[in-house]
Formats: structure tokens, sequence, C-alpha cells
């Protein structure tokens, strides 16, 4: 079901308003849920790996 009591170019306003900032918040709210879930998650070993190797590299350290 589409609404089209706001056409394009036509601001929101009242109840409308309301609406908008509400589905904002909610879209808000489920992105940071989900960048959370993302950054909380566990680097793998193999990218460990990798990144101690480039920084013994940087550091002029010995690498394979």
């Amino acid at each position: 079901m589409t609404d089209n009591s706001n056409p394009p170019g036509k601001p929101v306003r009242g109840a409308g308003l309301e609406e908008a900032r509400l589905r904002q918040q909610a879209i808000g709210v489920k992105l940071r849920h989900m960048f959370d879930e993302v950054v909380n998650e566990p680097v793998p070993d193999e990218f460990l790996d990798i990144l101690r190797r480039a920084d013994e590299r940087s550091s002029g350290g010995e690498g394979a």
C-alpha cells in the first residue's frame, strides 16, 4: 500500500511530519543495532596474522 498524500516536492506537514520523524528514528535505531553487531564481531585469525606481518614490515622487523 502506497501513501500518495504527499507528492514529491510538497512539504510534509502535521501528522505526515511526525510519521516521517518516527520512520527516521526507527531506521536510526536499526542502523545503530546493525553497526554494534558488526563492531562486536571477532576479527578472524587470518586477518590478525596479515596485520601482524604488515606491522612487522613497517617497523623494520622480520616478516615472511
